[in-house]
Order: C-alpha cells, then structure tokens, then sequence
C-alpha cells in the first residue's frame, strides 16, 4: 500500500505524462502546417510514447491496489519562433519530466517504498534517452540553418521514427 503522498505523487505524475502527449501533438500540428510532415511525424511518435509512459503509471497505480484519477488537461502551446524553438520548448519539458521523476523518486526512497523505485528506474533511464534526442536535433538544426535542402533531408530522417512499445517494460 503506498501513502497518501506517494500515491498523489504518481497520480500527478501520470496526469502529466498525459499532458505531454497534448503538448508533442500540438508540436505535430505545428510542423504540418509547415509541411514537414517527417518532423511532424516525430512529434506523433513522441506523443504516442508519453501516452504510453501514463499508462504505465495508470497500470502502477492500479497494481498498487491505489486508484488511477484523470485530471484535465491544459491548452498547449500552439505558436513557435522557429523548428529549433519547438525542439527547444520540446527539451526544456523533457527536463521538467525529469525533474518531476526525481521527485518521485526522492519520496520513494524517503519512505523505502521498493516497488516504486524499482518502477521508477526505467523511467530514469528513458529521459537520459528522451533529453539525448531533443538535444540532437536541436544541434543538427542549428548547424543547418537555413539550409532548405538540410531541412528536408531531416525531415524524411524524422519520417522514417516509429513508436513500438518496449515489451520488457511493459
């Protein structure tokens, strides 16, 4: 049985994971309206792993015998300065997602709650992954500038991302 703190904690945090699958689809749309269809191909993909990572946590929470409560979910961000500033916004929540892990974390191992620091680990790993792969593109957008053909090479690089979920961490 997890404490009411903890229990809120991963709640919270599903909810959230949730909310940047909206965000990564608003990014989407972003990039499609652009007619980058690859970039908003990624930004499908990504939302489809955020939306996987909150069930995850919908599955953890009910595992625990603790009830999974859905929250509503906030406008996103809708308007961009450029590609690099989507990939940058994209990055900056990535970091906050981490942040947030941390957290849980941190309440985890304050109460000795061994179940959820072990679920908790893959989720450490994945958003070395995650804050890796915004930080990548960002560098490769800032080196092509702009460069249109660069920009198209990119993004039948981004086209070509697909979204299957782990089967060991399911």
């Amino acid at each position: 049985m997890l404490s009411e703190k903890l229990a809120k904690a991963l709640n919270d945090q599903m909810n959230y994971e949730f909310l940047s699958a909206h965000y990564y689809l608003a990014m989407a749309a972003y990039f499609e309206d652009q007619d980058l269809s690859g970039f908003g191909n990624f930004f499908i993909m990504q939302a489809a792993e955020e939306r996987f990572h909150a069930m995850k946590f919908y599955n953890f929470i009910n595992e625990m015998e603790e009830r999974a409560t859905i929250q509503a979910i906030s406008e996103p961000q809708n308007e961009f300065k450029s590609y690099v500033d989507v990939f940058e916004v994209a990055l900056a929540h990535e970091k906050e997602v981490t942040k947030r892990i941390y957290n849980l974390m941190d309440i985890a191992t304050e109460e000795k709650e061994y179940a959820t620091i072990s679920f908790l680990n893959w989720f450490i790993d994945e958003q070395v992954e995650e804050e890796a792969s915004m930080s990548t593109i960002i560098k490769k957008l800032q080196r092509i500038g702009d460069d249109n053909h660069a920009v198209y090479a990119l993004d039948q690089e981004l086209a070509a991302r697909v979204f299957t979920p782990p089967v060991a961490a399911e």
